[in-house]
């Protein structure tokens, strides 16, 4: 029996979808798909990784395993949920192919996999054997609602345990709250490095954590390092992809953000007044400006660009800010589009014949 093509809503909504999160296409006979599991075991074997803590660099989520994630997390609401992955590895970079939830039931601020989930994984394995998908185990996943995509003091204890017994192994973190509200999928990729290795020094860029995590986020910041994240798909994923986009489409059709995120939008905003008041005291009347780092050629001392502002709690509210009234406007708009479609009177109406011709078409 062969499938229905998918209403036009939701195959431009899954369009949108793909062009905000830079979802790839890449060739079904690529020799990543042709890579045995007999060459795998000669890197396994050889591990790399182990002199090099930053050998892997790279993540690349099929399109599929990306959905099943976000639908999982979703469906924990201000639960957090957890669930691992399935795939390859090769050239410095992870290749997630699948995904799969685990029956764990986790709190608002953490979640651990217990007997049954780790029962749950070496049966979910075995199936996956003997249904000819030689995809090995390479990560867990779980998400954050409300608060960023970061490791805490306990998922770096996770992932730590995890690289030692299990690597190559990869850790993710999905916020759906923050998904829900921008459209675009807010995912963070890590790895953690070995116990007493000293990371070098490097520029983060500003992340929006919540007043009550700052503590714990900056206590473990250093003991972990982001990989880039690329989403692709293959043209043999086109008909399971329909399937779990009709079943995310529905969901997000028939849940109002404003709604559904009142609790999560609530919190930032206390948490924005917090930040605010925590600022306010900082402030001082000189400027804070900094010289723009340059490049020293030879001998020479280093060229600077020019000076740019440095950035403040303030600054960084701003930011928080900025972000919450737009994911406020999301919602709204979102709102409103769908009051429109949904809840409006058509002004025109079918005759008899017309309803009868379009049944039988």
């Amino acid at each position: 029996m062969a499938l229905q093509d998918p209403p036009a809503g939701s195959s431009t909504a899954r369009k949108t979808f793909e062009i905000h999160n830079d979802v790839r296409t890449v060739d079904p006979t690529d020799a990543l798909f042709q890579y045995s599991r007999d060459e795998e075991r000669i890197l396994e074997d050889q591990a790399p990784w182990k002199n090099d803590p930053h050998y892997f660099h790279t993540v690349k989520i099929s399109a599929v395993a990306l959905i099943k994630m976000v639908t999982h997390a979703r469906s924990g609401g201000v639960y957090e949920i957890m669930g691992v992955m399935y795939g390859k590895v090769r050239d410095h970079t992870f290749w997630i192919m699948d995904a799969a939830a685990l029956p764990v039931q986790g709190t608002e601020t953490r979640v651990n996999a217990g007997n049954e989930a780790m029962e749950y994984m070496v049966n979910f394995q075995t199936a996956n054997a003997e249904a000819g998908k030689g995809e090995m185990l390479r990560g867990w996943y779980h998400s954050h609602p409300g608060y960023g995509c970061w490791l805490s003091g306990i998922d770096v204890n996770t992932q730590l345990n995890n690289q030692k017994f299990n690597d190559p192994y990869l850790a993710v973190v999905i916020d759906p709250n923050r998904t829900v509200s921008a459209g675009k999928v807010e995912i963070g990729a890590f790895r953690t490095y070995p116990e007493g290795y000293t990371p070098p020094s490097a520029a983060a860029s500003y992340q929006s954590i919540p007043m009550d995590k700052i503590e714990d986020f900056g206590v473990h910041a250093n003991a972990y390092y982001p990989l880039k994240i690329e989403i692709y798909k293959t043209r043999l994923d086109e008909q399971l992809l329909d399937l779990l986009w009709n079943k995310y489409w529905v969901a997000t059709l028939s849940h109002s953000l404003i709604l559904s995120n009142r609790l999560y939008a609530t919190s930032q905003v206390a948490d924005l007044s917090a930040k605010l008041t925590s600022a306010s005291g900082a402030l001082s009347a000189a400027a804070n400006l900094k010289l723009k780092g340059g490049r020293a050629a030879g001998k020479e001392k280093a060229q600077y660009d020019g000076v740019e502002q440095e950035e403040t709690p303030l600054s960084q509210a701003a930011k928080d800010s900025n972000r919450i009234s737009v994911e406020a406007h999301n919602g709204i708009t979102a709102q409103m589009l769908k009051n429109g479609l949904f809840n409006t009177p058509s002004t025109t109406t079918l005759s008899a014949e017309a309803a009868e011709a379009a049944t039988m078409a």
